[in-house]
């Protein structure tokens, strides 16, 4: 899978709802263990709450999903969590929703709506961002080379991560997978054919509005 959305970073909002007050928090997870131990971070800092609703997606392909209604009616917590996250196509992912009841009962679509509400706020504090999958080229030239393949690479949006100057200059980029040999054959061109490539690692960066987060 080359690219796969999930939050950028722990994120916190509130909202209040007939006089309930509801707290959502989002972070991302890699593992059901650090899902379970967000999930019970969450429930200490408010063992006071009436209720400590959760769920989390885990995997590319989603394949591990649970949820908790934690005492909630069946069905009008847990699962409008988890389907705001679904519904955002979100992976490794925890989401949990702290209510304090404020003496008005909401009935089963009052409390769909104000889980949902309550997990959306706490997502887009934490910032829904892509996952992309990057190459590392390392791409090595002659000084008087490097003003015409500094302008190439700017011109094709790529990332300059460094440039080392020895007795060569080597540019390290970041690429998109899909474009690593774009970006060689342009290299090759602009060099004329006396560029020194070489391919390093693939991993993933994380994007927002198609811009690089660090």
């Amino acid at each position: 899978m080359s690219t796969y959305k999930t939050v950028h970073e722990f994120g916190m909002d509130e909202i209040i709802i007939d006089k309930s007050t509801f707290i959502g928090y989002a972070k991302p997870i890699k593992t059901e263990e650090e899902a379970v131990e967000f999930v019970n971070e969450i429930k200490k800092k408010h063992k006071d709450a009436t209720h400590n609703v959760w769920a989390y997606t885990i995997g590319k392909t989603m394949n591990i999903q649970r949820y908790s209604d934690d005492g909630e009616p069946q069905g009008t917590a847990g699962i409008p969590t988890l389907e705001v996250m679904k519904k955002e196509d979100l992976r490794d992912v925890a989401v949990v929703v702290t209510r304090y009841f404020g003496g008005i009962k909401l009935g089963a679509g009052g409390l769909v709506r104000a889980y949902t509400k309550g997990a959306k706020i706490g997502i887009d504090a934490a910032k829904i961002i892509e996952k992309v999958m990057y190459q590392e080229v390392r791409i090595k030239i002659d000084y008087n080379q490097l003003g015409k393949v500094q302008n190439e690479i700017m011109n094709m949006g790529y990332f300059v991560k460094d440039t080392v100057y020895e007795e060569n200059v080597e540019m390290i980029v970041y690429s998109r997978l899909e474009e690593v040999q774009t970006l060689a054959e342009r290299m090759i061109d602009a060099t004329s054919a006396t560029v020194e490539i070489v391919f390093g690692e693939e991993f993933y960066l994380s994007e927002q509005d198609g811009n690089i987060i660090l």
